[in-house]
Order: structure tokens, then sequence, then C-alpha cells
């Protein structure tokens, strides 16, 4: 997951074009790492070493980790242990960097850094982000501690569930709290108990309809919803409040758990810009779904209204 946050700040710089990074990740699908490369990205050999191996493989058939035993590189149970990492998803991204001679192992770490001070990442969240764990992503992203623990419950449900629905490679921008949101197409629920809520996925036509999309596995023809026919337009916007439904029904069942009375009142749709306002403790989190934005809003204990 990290080859996504890391890749768009590599785009945002100019460095990767759009083109690239869409190659980089889908070709990251059906790649694994060289275990030379991962070897020395461990640091357990040099890049002579590895070189030197390389050129033993061409001539013999066979594998990296026989070679690096033999010749006493590496122990057996190191090698098992870079073999169980050849699917690392930074570390594939990183080596297509390489492979392309977009960035060299150096540039990488240099680039690394700038990211992480201009997002003032930690080493433990750069690492939590690596590590592809979405519970360990999602506390870097809502780290504000006068943010209500229901308020970050709800948002770690709803990313897992978008990893387990919708796609496992999203991206999450930090929680804001605001006062207004306005936005053409809305999917919202109001829920009701013990804590009083009102919760959305909001934004404009493309990342709605990869959400519908992916939930109710059906496809449309037309990517721009401004181009569609209304009862497409609601139909996406149907599928999306029933990911919506499903997402808060499994919360529901979560705080139910914890002895909290909350119901469920019936999703709305919108297809005209409306606006919510709340007098206080109204959140965004901002996700990117195959590059494509939608907004999660939420409302917690205030009230609110939408025009």
């Amino acid at each position: 997951m990290f080859g996504v946050y890391f890749g768009r700040y590599l785009v945002s710089k100019g460095i990767l074009t759009p083109e690239q990074y869409n190659e980089m990740m889908s070709d990251s699908k059906s790649t694994k790492i060289k275990m030379g490369f991962l070897a020395i990205e461990e640091g357990v050999m040099t890049a002579e070493q590895a070189d030197e191996v390389n050129m033993l493989q061409q001539t013999q058939d066979r594998r990296f980790g026989d070679i690096v035993i033999e010749k006493g590189y590496l122990t057996e149970e190191k090698v098992a242990s870079l073999l169980k990492k050849q699917g690392d998803e930074y570390l594939l991204f990183v080596q297509a960097l390489v492979d392309r001679n977009i960035l060299s192992l150096e540039d990488i770490q240099k680039e690394i850094l700038a990211y992480k001070k201009s997002n003032r990442f930690t080493d433990l969240d750069i690492e939590a982000i690596k590590s592809g764990d979405i519970d360990r992503i999602v506390p870097v992203f809502t780290k504000d501690d006068s943010i209500q623990p229901l308020v970050k419950d709800y948002v770690a449900l709803t990313a897992r569930n978008l990893v387990r629905f919708i796609d496992s490679r999203f991206q999450m921008e930090e929680i804001q709290r605001i006062n207004t949101y306005t936005s053409n197409y809305m999917a919202t629920q109001e829920i009701v108990g013990d804590y009083r809520l009102l919760t959305g996925f909001c934004g404009e036509a493309e990342g709605l309809k990869l959400i519908g999309e992916s939930f109710v596995k059906r496809e449309y023809a037309e990517l721009n919803l401004a181009e569609m026919d209304i009862l497409d337009v609601l139909d996406i916007l149907d599928a999306a409040c029933e990911f919506l439904n499903c997402n808060n029904g499994l919360f529901a069942r979560k705080v139910d758990e914890e002895e909290l009375n909350m119901d469920m009142c019936p999703p709305e749709m919108r297809n005209t810009s409306s606006e919510i306002q709340a007098d206080g403790n109204m959140y965004k989190v901002s996700f990117y779904i195959r590059d494509e934005k939608i907004d999660l809003i939420i409302c917690v204990q205030s009230d609110w209204k939408i025009d």
C-alpha cells in the first residue's frame, strides 16, 4: 500500500508520470521481487555479491537462494525469510523505480525523507504505511486526540470495509474537522440511539461510481456521471447507499457488543448540489479509490441539516 501513497507523491512532484505510475501499479500485481534486489534492500548482501550470483545464474540452471547458500553469503533461514517478502508491495514499487531507471536506491531514500517531512510523518508512521496493515495505517491519519474514539472507530471500520469490498489499494488522507460540506452527489444515512450520527459517501461522479460498481459487481459503460442517463446515476447512488448501509450495519453490530443501542434510518441519495451544515463535531476523511476521490462525512452528537 505504501506504493500507492509514495507513488502519488512522486506523480505530484513530476518524477513519475500518471501513465508510469499506473503501469507500475498494474505490473506489481503479477511481479515478484528479485531475490538479489531484496537481499540488497535488506542489507544482507552487497550489490557486487548479488551481481556475482546473477551472473552465475546465467550459466547454471540453479536458484538464486541455492547459490548464495553454497557461497556462504546467506543462511538457509535468511533465504527462507527473504522468500516470504517477495510479494511486499513497497519493495515491488521500489524495484520498479530502479528497473525503469527512474530513481536509484539512494534517490528513493532521499525522496522518502522528503515525503516524510512534507506530511509530518514519523518513522513509525512510514513503517505503518509500508506494512500494508490497515489497522496500523488508519491511526496515522487519525492522530488528533480531540477526535472522539467513536469517530476513530467508525473511520477504521470503514477503511477495513473499503479493503474488503471495494479496493485493497485505496489511499486515505488525514481526518479534518469541518462545519460545511458541498457536493453534487451524496449517499447519506442517519444512525440514531445512544449516539446520533450522520454518515455519508459524497463527492464527484467517478469515486461514487467506483464504489457502486465494486460493491454490486456491475460495470457502467460511461465513466462520467454527468454524461449518463439519470436512471443509471440513481442506480449508482443506490449502490453506494447499499455499501453505506452495509458498513453502518457492521458498525451498529460492533457498538451493540459494547452495549450501546443504535438504529439505522433508511439511506438517502442526492444528485444535485447539496450542502451539509453542522454546529460541531463534523469530520471529513478523503479516500482515493483507484485514484478517484471520495469523501467520507461524519457528523456526531450535533445538529445538522442538508440543503
